[in-house]
């Protein structure tokens, strides 16, 4: 099988076999993963998901660094290739989706069953390897931390990212009003297509100004909840938003500068902070994201959640794959699809 393989931590936007790259040849001699416990499946993948994790991770700058090598994991979907002796749930040729910190970078994976998601009818499997990390991270956010409801203002900063994207659609389902945030005219139009009432040019436009117009023409104060996978300046100018009572949900850092956030000013109004790693549900609270997944799945089925896909390459091109991330070229999400994804219904 093919297998992107991390030999060194590094740049990953170097081509695989390149003399300084962090990647080994894509090649396919690696050697299928048998099952590992009589309640393991064996995955041949479709598609599985880069995120931003997945690029620090190759650079030894995520928080958890695997040994090396390693092959990268992350969000993935694809068929069942083969079920232990106890497994009860799935079978041979059924679509499934779901996480893993490493592996998934690689034609097949072995999980535990109770690992797998079952991908509905009608949703496409590469739509599926996309969803749970970029909309679970953002309905865990705001459906659980945050108790978005209908008719609160909601202002998502990198909006036009993985997580942006499905911050939207999401804050719609719920009602919300919805301020979006992202660079380029492009990013802008696709976020007012998916339902974004305002959308600002953080190149262009002072955000402040911007909101501050919008927000008084609707007859409205303020932000009830900041979504910021960014920080930097730009999540302390969001902060001259907020309302009184208001949740700041942080995601991330994407601009490469953590934000301070004064606990005297969060006391006077009343502000709370949640951050939210949200692969750590798995070990502390695996039911509450269990449960997140499946709405989001059944979300997706019923048409009320879509999966932008931005790019798409194969394991060879990761490289590729990581610069289009680095350079900020997505409106949505980067999947790598394998080369046996031909003989799935994607």
């Amino acid at each position: 099988m093919e297998a992107l393989v991390v030999r060194r931590l590094g740049d990953p936007t170097l081509p695989p076999g390149a003399e300084a790259s962090p990647f080994a040849v894509v090649s396919g001699d690696h050697t299928v993963p048998e099952l590992s416990s009589p309640t393991a499946v064996r995955v041949r993948v479709a598609a599985t998901s880069l995120n931003f994790a997945t690029f620090l991770q190759v650079q030894g700058k995520y928080q958890e660094r695997p040994p090396l090598p390693f092959v990268p994991g992350s969000d993935y979907a694809g068929v069942v290739d083969a079920v232990g002796p106890g497994v009860r749930g799935f079978r041979p040729g059924d679509r499934v989706c779901s996480l893993t910190g490493l592996g998934s970078f690689a034609d097949f994976i072995v999980v535990e069953e109770k690992q797998l998601f079952l991908v509905p009818d009608g949703c496409e499997l590469v739509a599926a390897g996309a969803l749970p990390v970029a909309f679970g991270t953002s309905h865990l956010a705001l459906v659980h931390r945050a108790q978005l409801k209908a008719g609160q203002v909601l202002l998502v900063l990198g909006a036009a990212g993985g997580v942006g994207v499905s911050a939207v659609q999401i804050g719609k389902v719920c009602g919300a009003i919805v301020i979006a945030v992202a660079r380029g005219v492009e990013k802008l139009q696709y976020l007012k297509s998916i339902g974004a009432d305002l959308v600002i040019d953080s190149s262009k436009d002072n955000v402040v100004d911007s909101a501050k117009s919008f927000l008084k023409a609707r007859g409205l104060k303020g932000v009830d909840v900041l979504y910021d996978p960014v920080g930097g300046k730009l999540t302390q100018d969001s902060l001259k938003l907020l309302n009184w009572g208001a949740h700041i949900l942080v995601i991330g850092f994407a601009s490469g500068d953590v934000p301070v956030i004064r606990a005297n000013i969060a006391l006077l109004k009343n502000w709370t902070i949640h951050g939210l790693y949200w692969g750590s549900y798995l070990t502390h609270h695996p039911r509450v994201l269990i449960d997140s997944l499946n709405e989001l799945l059944s979300w997706l089925s019923k048409g009320l959640i879509t999966v932008q896909i931005s790019h798409r390459y194969r394991l060879a091109e990761s490289h590729l794959a990581f610069a289009a991330l680095r350079d900020r070229k997505v409106v949505g999400k980067v999947m790598i699809v394998m080369r046996s994804s031909a003989k799935s219904r994607l």
